[in-house]
C-alpha cells in the first residue's frame, strides 16, 4: 500500500516524471498544486556542453477540475544556459508537452478534455471555461488548436464519397449596413457527413476545394447535387465533369411556389393598388395556395375556388396554382424516361403566351435545368442530408451566438458535424 505523501499526490496528479512540490487551497473553490518536471541535464545544441541552470519561474496551467474544486497547476520551470559566453546560445526551457503545449494555458488533459465537450458534445466555451474556472478566450483558443490538430490528424476522415452536395448557410452579417457573409458546405448526400466548409458562394472556393483532392477521389464521385444554383452548376461542369448533376427536388417545388407567390402578389396590387391585406381575398388564401393539393379538404378546397374568383378576375393566379401542382406531380412519376417527356412537356406549355410571366419564367427555368431535375429518378439524390448538415451548423452557430473569424467557425462545424475519429484527440497535440 502506498504511504508516502508525496508519492500519493503525485499519482493523484496523474502527469507523468513530475515531483509534486506543494498544495495549497489560497482562495476557496479553488485548489493550486506546485509540481516540478523532472528534467535531465541538456547540452548545448551547439558546442555539447553541459547547460547550466540560469534560473526557475513558475508557471500556472488551467487544469481539471478535481474535489469539486477548480485546480490550477503551478509548474516550476527551468531555464537552462551554456557556459560557455563564447558560444553564443542563449538561454532556454525544454518543453513538456505531456503537461502543456508550448504557449498555452490549458493543461494537455484540460485542452483535450475542453476540445471534446465543445466540439463533440455541443456545449457552450463559457460553460466550459466555467468548469475549468478560466476565462472563455483560454477555452477557445484551445478548442480550436485541438480541433484543428485532430482534423489534420485524422485522414480517413473522408472516405469514398458517391454523391456530394453542395450548400449554402448564412456565416455572419457584419458592417453598418450587415453584410452578408455566406459559407459553402460540401457534404456527402448519401449519409450526412460534412466534410469541409469554405468561405463564400460562388464557384471559385468549392472549385479549389476539389482540385486540392485527389482525382482518384473525386472520379468515384457519380452524382453532383446541388439547388438551383448557378456557381455551383460551374463548379460541378469545371472539376467533375463526369458526375451526374442533380437538381435537388424540394428546390424546384419551392421555386414553383415562390413563383406562385410572385404572381399573387402581382396581381394583388393590380386589381387592388396596395399590398395584401387581411380582409383581401388573395391574402386571405395565401396559404392554401402553397399548401399541396391533396392535403385540402372539401372545406379547404372550396375556400380557396371561392376566394380565387373573388380576386383573381384573369385566373392568373389560377394559372400559377396549376402550374405548381403540375411541377408537384412529376415527382410521383417512377419512371426516369416517362418523367423527361413529362418534364419536357410541361417546360413547353408553361411558356405559352396566355400564361403569366411567372409560369413563363418557370418554363424557361425548367427547360434549363432539365437534365439534372430528371436525374433525380435515377439517383434518388437529394439536399436532404446537406440541410439536415445545415441545421447543425446552425446549432453550433446558436449556441456560440455566432462567429467573428471564418477560421473558428468552420473548425467548430467539422468538429460537431464532420464525424472526426474522437478516438485519435488522446494523442494529438496542438503545434
Amino acid at each position: 500500500m502506498e504511504i508516502d505523501p508525496t508519492r500519493m499526490c503525485e499519482l493523484l496528479v496523474g502527469l507523468p516524471d513530475i515531483d509534486v512540490i506543494g498544495v495549497a487551497d489560497p482562495v476557496p473553490g479553488r485548489l493550486v498544486v506546485v509540481v516540478s518536471p523532472r528534467e535531465v541535464r541538456p547540452v548545448c545544441g551547439r558546442c555539447a556542453t553541459a547547460a547550466w541552470v540560469k534560473d526557475r519561474r513558475e508557471v500556472d496551467l488551467v487544469d481539471l477540475a478535481a474535489f469539486d474544486q477548480t485546480v490550477t497547476l503551478r509548474v516550476v520551470r527551468t531555464r537552462w544556459c551554456c557556459p560557455r559566453l563564447r558560444c553564443g546560445v542563449g538561454s532556454w526551457t525544454l518543453e513538456h508537452p505531456d503537461i502543456a503545449p508550448a504557449g498555452h494555458r490549458l493543461t494537455t488533459r484540460a485542452g483535450r478534455w475542453a476540445c471534446e465537450q465543445v466540439g463533440r458534445w455541443g456545449r457552450s466555451v463559457a460553460e466550459v471555461a466555467d468548469a475549468l474556472g478560466c476565462d472563455w478566450h483560454t477555452v477557445n483558443d484551445a478548442v480550436i488548436a485541438y480541433g484543428e490538430a485532430l482534423l489534420d490528424a485524422d485522414d480517413d476522415r473522408i472516405g469514398t464519397v458517391r454523391a456530394l452536395s453542395l450548400d449554402e448557410t448564412l456565416f455572419v452579417r457584419e458592417g453598418p449596413w450587415r453584410t452578408q457573409r455566406w459559407s459553402t458546405q460540401m457534404v456527402d448526400a448519401r449519409n450526412g457527413q460534412l466534410l469541409d466548409v469554405v468561405a463564400g458562394r460562388t464557384a471559385d472556393a468549392p472549385a479549389r476545394w476539389l482540385e486540392a483532392r485527389d482525382p482518384t477521389w473525386r472520379a468515384r464521385i457519380q452524382w453532383a447535387v446541388m439547388d438551383l444554383s448557378g456557381p455551383y452548376r460551374a463548379t460541378f461542369d469545371t472539376m467533375l465533369p463526369h458526375a451526374v448533376q442533380v437538381a435537388d427536388p424540394f428546390h424546384v417545388v419551392k421555386l414553383a411556389g415562390a413563383k406562385l407567390d410572385e404572381c399573387r402578389r402581382r396581381v394583388q396590387n393590380e386589381t387592388l393598388g396596395h399590398r395584401g391585406q387581411k380582409h383581401d381575398p388573395l391574402y386571405r388564401c395565401r396559404r392554401l395556395l402553397l399548401a399541396a393539393e391533396e392535403r385540402l379538404d372539401a372545406k379547404g378546397d372550396d375556400k380557396l375556388q371561392g376566394l380565387l374568383r373573388a380576386g383573381d378576375p384573369k385566373g392568373e393566379v389560377a394559372y400559377a396554382w396549376h402550374a405548381k401542382e403540375a411541377v408537384r406531380f412529376l415527382y410521383d412519376i417512377p419512371n426516369p424516361d416517362l418523367a423527361g417527356r413529362y418534364l419536357d412537356q410541361l417546360a413547353t406549355d408553361l411558356q405559352d403566351r396566355e400564361f403569366p410571366p411567372e409560369v413563363r419564367q418557370l418554363g424557361r427555368t425548367l427547360k434549363r435545368w432539365r437534365n439534372q431535375i430528371v436525374a433525380w429518378h435515377r439517383s434518388r439524390a437529394s439536399n436532404g442530408p446537406a440541410e439536415a448538415v445545415n441545421n447543425l451548423i446552425k446549432r453550433v452557430k446558436r449556441v456560440a451566438f455566432g462567429f467573428r473569424k471564418f477560421r473558428h467557425y468552420r473548425i467548430r462545424s467539422l468538429l460537431y458535424a464532420g464525424r472526426p475519429n474522437w478516438d485519435l484527440l488522446a494523442g494529438v497535440t496542438p503545434r
